[in-house]
């Protein structure tokens, strides 16, 4: 059993896959070949928004949006601890400081209600995450970084294809971000990512940082980075994309019946809450389980591949350390990452095999609670 099967779907879209490929090792533009500018214009119109700039990867994009903010150093960016580090380390690769703001226990998303206590005058940005699949609650966030002049930088790296009122993640703040990691719900075939938004200005910024700061060749107004995306990759997401929507239908279709079906079969488990105002891509399917690692040994020795998405909060990582941040600090995040667990997830789960690994969790959860002590 795969946790994310790219096999399966490769083996769907081999033929168009490969015809992409072909067609740019035929005309030899491996950077910024036509394919790129192709996606871009895709890519921007199913967001909705003017701008989409192809990158590197979802990490770079973090950084590119930033570099166009003038985040610098001894300016602040809130975030949530919970997360990948990307988020966090990109803000303090510039030299800002990542102020962590607890997570809403319901959709382990960054919490608006705690926000506005963690601004300060050094406050410069706010970098929700669509954590797991689903976006965070933008409007609220939007609506206290408008009354405090901040920017708002969507990291939506999990959350690419998802809703939040009717709009889709990377297309509802300032600047979205977004990551095409090989096991994203789009993702290529290595390293890749986007920057989205509706400022002619930032744009701008954006195109010029992600080549070396570049407005035309040899002349560079801004200090910038090498943070193209390969043609060969937007080749394979250009294939891929036309069967994406499909897929993000599939993603939710499974991700409810996954819900539904824990429910009657593990009601002890914990299973992700999706407001109403949300369509989730489910990036990952998590759970919250007591006694994590025996339960995730059990489905592992039963052939059920599990992952932790994530086991330990920025704040509690060595290289925040700096940051004096101990444990206690985010209680919420600090639970979350103590009891998540993600189970098999992609677009090609058949439901006999969604059916088994409900039941093996089943089994896992009664086993636990059969050994423990009376």
């Amino acid at each position: 059993m795969e946790f994310i099967d790219l096999k399966a779907q490769y083996a769907q879209l081999r033929a168009p896959i490969m015809q992409r490929i072909q067609a740019v090792l035929d005309h030899g533009s491996y950077i910024m070949g036509p394919e790129i500018k192709e996606l871009e214009e895709k890519l921007s119109a199913y967001v909705g928004v003017g701008h989409c700039l192809t990158v590197s990867s979802g990490t770079d994009a973090l950084l590119i949006a930033m570099m166009a903010l003038d985040i610098r150093p001894g300016d602040e960016v809130i975030t949530t601890p919970f997360t990948f580090i990307a988020t966090g380390e990109m803000i303090a690769l510039l030299g800002a400081k990542p102020v962590f703001v607890d997570i809403d226990p319901e959709t382990l998303n960054l919490d608006p209600a705690r926000i506005e206590r963690a601004i300060t005058p050094r406050t410069r940005a706010i970098m929700p995450v669509g954590v797991y699949g689903q976006c965070a609650d933008l409007d609220a966030i939007n609506a206290i970084a408008s009354a405090h002049g901040l920017a708002v930088i969507e990291d939506g790296a999990q959350s690419f294809g998802a809703t939040y009122r009717g709009r889709r993640s990377c297309g509802l703040s300032t600047i979205g971000c977004t990551s095409f990691f090989p096991s994203k719900p789009l993702g290529c075939y290595g390293d890749g990512g986007a920057v989205f938004t509706d400022d002619d200005a930032l744009a701008t910024a954006m195109r010029e940082i992600r080549v070396h700061g570049q407005d035309r060749r040899y002349h560079h107004p801004r200090i910038g980075i090498n943070g193209r995306m390969d043609t060969i990759q937007a080749a394979i997401l250009l294939a891929k994309f036309e069967v994406f929507p499909d897929e993000v239908v599939a993603r939710e279709r499974i991700g409810a019946r996954y819900t539904q079906r824990i429910a009657e079969r593990c009601p002890s488990v914990v299973t992700p809450t999706v407001p109403r105002t949300n369509m989730s891509v489910y990036a990952q399917y998590t759970v919250q389980v007591e006694n994590r690692a025996e339960v995730s040994q059990y489905l592992n020795s039963r052939g059920v591949p599990t992952a932790v998405h994530y086991p330990m909060p920025l704040h509690r990582q060595p290289a925040f350390a700096f940051l004096g941040l101990g444990p206690g600090s985010f209680p919420v995040a600090e639970q979350a990452a103590g009891n998540v667990l993600s189970l098999p997830m992609h677009p090609n789960l058949h439901p006999a095999t969604q059916d088994l690994i409900v039941e093996v969790l089943r089994e896992a959860v009664h086993a636990r609670r059969e050994a423990a002590p009376a």
